[in-house]
């Protein structure tokens, strides 16, 4: 089954031993990390990926 969580409030980032690490609250306000292969994670974000990212969250501050 697909789950879907948001990571509010991210309080800590950690890169160690080839993994990335996003820790902060979930919706709900409990604790979530999420863990991700770096070697992935950065083959995956990559130009195309970090330009929309940019635009976008420059398109919902302009809103704000």
């Amino acid at each position: 089954m697909m789950q879907y969580k948001r990571l509010n409030d991210i309080d800590t980032f950690a890169c160690n031993d080839g993994e990335i690490l996003l820790s902060g609250k979930d919706e709900r306000g409990e604790p979530l990390t999420f863990v991700f292969c770096a070697y992935d994670f950065l083959s995956w974000i990559g130009g195309d990926e970090i330009k929309h990212i940019k635009e976008q969250t420059i398109k919902h501050i302009k809103q704000l």
